[in-house]
């Protein structure tokens, strides 16, 4: 079956459709990860784009019960240069046309996306549509120019209802903007006490769960696009230890008074160096995020850069000069994609720990 995909600009590529046949829109970014496409169809930070893989032999390994980073991907089409038909894997249970048809997103393979990545990169990221090649282009065009992003990604991710995964170590009060499981196996292999809540829970309901400590999960859209987390995270710190990842720390520097702006292209695969400012340490890491730190609003606040990205300077990661807080633009949970930084679950728990043992009078301090 003969599938198109159109952008907003006018290029259109022809190619051949898999899984769902229904029309799909959406914003088209590109991934350079080698494997792990079964985390990132499933990764709820994709929600509302297209995602194009760079790498052009995809579904060799096909899908498994395990890898998948949430149980309803929220991603809105796949774009390869091929897919495999015939995955060989122990694991395999399904084909990626086969678990694409079922969850209905539609895939376009065959294409050029050489030449799609170049555009990308020349011109930023484009809204597109995979349709039938029956479909008029024309009227695809005009309708796609005429639809606007969605911007309630965090509300269609986020869960609707708190929920525990118990364990007798601490107590981690996770709060949802659209967590990869990663983050959840992470702690609950360190034995924490786990309570997930969805993304608009205030900052009193929070606290009545006596939590040790609070993450900030991953999360897909605009930072700005959640007024409810920045104002929950701004009453939070000072009175709990923090850790936040990707949209978790750009809404801890949005709620500590910096800024944050849209990424040409952003930042999306699993080979992307990030130094580490104290030890001058470089670990390879996960990337998946359209946004960034402001470098410049960082000057008048109470915010250190611990972090940059090796390849383009931007900001990775950030702590409170005044509280125990620290965040990171990258997945130190990766999946998929190296662990490089899997020890910083490790140093949350010890920041936790030493905040214990002082007995410091900042956790009780409301700013």
């Amino acid at each position: 079956m003969k599938a198109q995909l159109i952008l907003e600009d006018g290029t259109i590529f022809v190619g051949d459709g898999f899984g769902g046949h229904n029309d799909t829109f959406g914003e088209v970014v590109f991934n350079t990860g080698m494997t792990g496409y079964q985390e990132i169809l499933s990764d709820p930070s994709y929600c509302g784009q297209i995602v194009m893989l760079t790498y052009p032999l995809i579904g060799n390994y096909g899908i498994n019960r395990d890898d998948f980073e949430s149980i309803i991907p929220a991603v809105k089409g796949f774009i390869v240069k091929e897919v495999c038909d015939f995955p060989s894997n122990w694991r395999s249970e399904f084909t990626m046309d086969e678990y694409f048809k079922m969850k209905k997103i539609p895939g376009i393979s065959g294409i050029d996306t050489r030449k799609l990545t170049r555009i990308i990169r020349q011109y930023g990221t484009l809204k597109g549509a995979i349709c039938s090649i029956e479909s008029d282009p024309a009227e695809v065009l005009s309708k796609l120019r005429q639809t606007r992003l969605p911007n309630d990604q965090v509300r269609r991710v986020s869960t609707k209802n708190a929920y525990p995964s118990p364990g007798r170590g601490k107590r981690i009060v996770v709060l949802d903007f659209g967590m990869k499981h990663g983050i959840l196996r992470e702690l609950n292999k360190r034995g924490c006490d786990v309570v997930v809540v969805p993304y608009h829970t205030t900052a009193d309901e929070i606290l009545q769960l006596k939590p040790d400590g609070v993450m900030l999960t991953n999360g897909p859209g605009d930072p700005k696009d959640v007024p409810e987390g920045i104002h929950t995270i701004k009453q939070l710190i000072g009175r709990v230890p923090i850790f936040g990842i990707c949209l978790g720390h750009q809404l801890f520097a949005l709620a500590s008074g910096a800024d944050t702006v849209k990424m040409k292209f952003g930042h999306r695969g699993s080979n992307h160096p990030v130094k580490d400012l104290a030890t001058g340490k470089v670990a390879i890491t996960s990337q998946n995020h359209g946004y960034t730190v402001d470098v410049k609003s960082i000057e008048n606040t109470r915010l250190a850069i611990t972090h940059i990205a090796l390849n383009d300077g931007t900001v990775e990661g950030l702590k409170h000069l005044d509280y125990p807080v620290f965040t990171v633009q990258y997945h130190p949970e990766a999946s998929p994609g190296p662990e490089d930084a899997n020890n910083l679950f490790d140093q949350f728990l010890n920041m936790i720990e030493a905040e214990k043992q002082e007995g410091s009078s900042c956790l009780n301090v409301q700013i």
